[in-house]
């Protein structure tokens, strides 16, 4: 009860105090002046004032700002906290660089403003820290890797179709990609949802994008870095593919032909898988002798079908005569289209049918 009575009867005197400072302060301003108070008169009533507060309703008032900042800071996290901490800092910093040309204002602004500005700014610098909890860990690491020379092609953001195709962990496998492979928040979450489905095939295709995701995480060669990036600007995946690769400064890993010029279109480098593996496959020239096996027959009349060991088509002409046979092939010509390499060759020794055959 002691206690109490002292720490109120101190609280009367800070009040009373601080009452008597604004007093002072308040008597230079012009419309304080107009009601021709006498100085010490207008401080004595301003210390009473502050003295019937700190005695009256100095508890209560304390106990609902406590209560109050308790509510508003317990659902933070430590590092919204903090964020907000070094916000409210910075903007107090540049108030107190703003105090010194804001105070040469005539008349009371040189008074109000310079401390009507820092709280402003102080409050608004605590509110953007906070409200850039979530880009601000991606923005810092992009900023580190810029600042440590590397190119922008060292970090690559995965899309959904090239998670599910596969060949990207054979690929890092091999060194190829030497940098961060980041997988957004919301490429997993489709995944998942594909892997949920009741289709058969969407389901089937989901699953193996979550298995080569597993095997990516076992490779630890492998640097793979989960961005928690939301984006809510952009409504689509590939929308928000393209904004997640602006803001961080990298290039998107695809083999979808749309997200592949969209993201052209807009500035973003893009690597595409399906233009590695036409590149790494086998040249053959023209006039060439292949060992090539025809499996099938093509679908022009006479022709049979073989594949080097890459995968890449072969249409051999009088190949269905030697159909499940391993023969010479000599190279004709070689197409590129849009779907990859086809090579025309036609057996180098050719076999005289009997006539009406």
């Amino acid at each position: 009860m002691v206690i109490a009575l002292i720490l109120r009867l101190l609280r009367m005197i800070l009040l009373g105090l601080v009452g008597w400072e604004i007093s002072a302060f308040a008597n230079d301003l012009v419309f304080i002046k107009a009601l021709s108070f006498a100085t010490l008169h207008l401080q004595l009533i301003g210390a009473g004032l502050g003295a019937a507060v700190g005695f009256l309703i100095g508890p209560w008032v304390i106990k609902s700002i406590c209560l109050g900042l308790r509510d508003r800071l317990n659902p933070l996290s430590t590092r919204r906290f903090a964020l907000g901490l070094i916000g409210f800092l910075i903007g107090l910093t540049i108030g107190a660089l703003l105090t010194s040309p804001l105070s040469q204002l005539p008349r009371d602004w040189g008074n109000i403003l310079p401390i009507t500005i820092s709280l402003i700014l102080a409050s608004l610098g605590t509110l953007v820290m906070i409200g850039r909890d979530e880009q601000l860990p991606d923005f810092l690491t992009a900023l580190l890797k810029r600042s440590s020379g590397q190119r922008h092609t060292s970090r690559v953001v995965l899309d959904t179709s090239v998670i599910i195709d596969g060949r990207i962990a054979d690929i890092c496998q091999t060194g190829f990609i030497g940098g961060a492979l980041i997988i957004p928040r919301f490429v997993l979450d489709e995944l998942h949802h594909i892997a949920d489905s009741t289709d058969t095939l969407r389901r089937n295709r989901g699953r193996r994008g979550l298995d080569t995701l597993s095997k990516l995480h076992q490779d630890h060669h492998v640097q793979i870095e989960v961005s928690e990036a939301e984006l809510p600007e952009s409504h689509d995946v590939d929308g928000k593919l393209i904004r997640l690769a602006q803001k961080l400064g990298c290039s998107i890993l695809t083999n979808d032909y749309n997200l592949i010029r969209i993201a052209e279109l807009q500035g973003v480098h893009v690597l595409n898988i399906n233009e590695l593996a036409n590149a790494v496959k086998s040249v053959v020239l023209p006039g060439e002798i292949l060992q090539l096996q025809i499996i099938q027959n093509g679908k022009e009349f006479g022709q049979g079908v073989a594949y080097l060991d890459d995968g890449t088509m072969v249409v051999v002409e009088d190949g269905h005569h030697f159909m499940n046979q391993t023969i010479e092939v000599a190279v004709t010509r070689v197409l590129q289209t849009s779907s990859g390499r086809m090579v025309f060759g036609q057996p180098v020794i050719k076999v005289n049918h009997p006539s009406g055959n």
